[in-house]
Formats: C-alpha cells, structure tokens, sequence
C-alpha cells in the first residue's frame, strides 16, 4: 500500500498523474498522503487538488505559484532554507520517512534535468538501507528497485520493455527468466549493462534472482 505521493517540479504529464491519482485512490479506497515538492506544487495548482503538505524554498515556483500557496490554510507548509544539501524532493522523501512512510511513490522526478534525475535515482539505494520502498513514474517509465525472488506478471507489466541495472556497484549471479533474453548466473558490471537493457517478458511470469547488490528496474514504453 503507497503511504506517500511527492509530486516534483520535473516534467509531470498532468493526463497520467490524474489518472494515477485516480487509480491509487480506487485500488486503496483512500488517498496516500499527497506532498509537493516545491514547483510541484504547480500540478496541484492546475488541478484544483490540495496537498496535505508542500515542502521547499519556494526558489523555483512562480508568482501564481506563491499566490496558491497562501490560499492552503489546511495544508501543512515546510519552508526551507535554500542554503541545504538537499533537493527539495529528497527532502520530501526524507520528510515522509520520518513521518513512517514505508512506500513512497515519487511523480515529476523524471524531467530535463539530469542531474535531478540522477540525485532521485540515488534516493532508491537510501530506500533500500531505510527499509522503504521507493518508485518512480511518469507516463512512459516506471523506476524501482527489486528484490532477488520478484515476479512480474506479463499482464500487470508496465510498458513493453524491462531494463534492469546495478546500483551502487555490481550484481552477483543475476539470472533473469521467463524473458525473450534469459540471463544464468551472470555478474552485472555498471560498464556492461547494455546488457540488460530492452528485454521483453516472453511468458505469463517473469522472476528476477540475484545473490547480491541492488538492482534497479526499468519498464518503459514508447
């Protein structure tokens, strides 16, 4: 169950996230507690939604932005300072987590800017030592890590394409099966995971095995 939805100021397709929104709140039967994160707050500017929180310095928002923000007396505000180590997003996260989140579901964290991407990607291997799960969406891509012993279903799969990558150093004895290119036992180096990229769940179940490290997954479509 998602406990917690950031949504950044990245690239957000605002059709997806409503419909994401949409879905989450269906399959759980309530809303996860909703965070903006700085310019993030724009989304729930156009949509007329109501964090429950906004977090930031507020550098990045514009003026109509500002405006929106003093007219949420019910949502919570956190202002930073914008002298700080980190991201006003991996704040958010850092701030969900203490507040017991144990899965966190981060939207407009894939945008432009690559080194807001690389910095959120960073935030899955802080996950994996805090014991929280932390994905990544927007409508072309879905980001986690998983666990040695996951299966994914065909028909619950998102997007045509499976990648997968080792974070923060290699990954002994990955052996991927039920996949168009199986993998036995391989150790998965940073230098060659072109290996894995762009593989394709041939049967109804797909499972994932490694001995050790972090493997990080990516499901695209086009």
């Amino acid at each position: 169950m998602i406990d917690a939805i950031i949504v950044s100021g990245g690239n957000i397709q605002e059709g997806f996230a409503l419909d994401f929104l949409r879905k989450i709140e269906e399959k759980q039967k309530n809303m996860p507690y909703l965070i903006a994160a700085d310019k993030g707050l724009e989304f729930f500017q156009k949509t007329e939604i109501q964090p429950d929180m906004v977090i930031g310095d507020f550098d990045s928002l514009s003026e109509a932005g500002i405006v929106f923000l003093n007219t949420l007396p019910e949502t919570k505000i956190c202002r930073l300072k914008p002298e700080k180590d980190d991201s006003d997003t991996q704040s958010a996260v850092r701030l969900a987590a203490a507040q017991g989140a144990k899965e966190i579901v981060l939207l407009g964290c894939l945008g432009t800017r690559l080194d807001h991407v690389m910095a959120n990607l960073g935030l899955l291997s802080w996950g994996v030592q805090k014991g929280i799960s932390i994905r990544l969406y927007d409508s072309y891509n879905f980001v986690s890590v998983v666990k040695s012993g996951s299966c994914i279903k065909k028909k619950e799969q998102f997007g045509k394409y499976v990648s997968f990558f080792p974070l923060g150093g290699e990954v002994r004895g990955l052996t991927l099966k039920g996949f168009r290119y199986p993998l036995e036992k391989h150790d998965l180096l940073v230098q060659d995971s072109g290996l894995t990229v762009s593989n394709e769940i041939l049967e109804e179940t797909a499972e994932i095995l490694f001995d050790s490290g972090i493997l990080l997954m990516i499901m695209s479509r086009d």
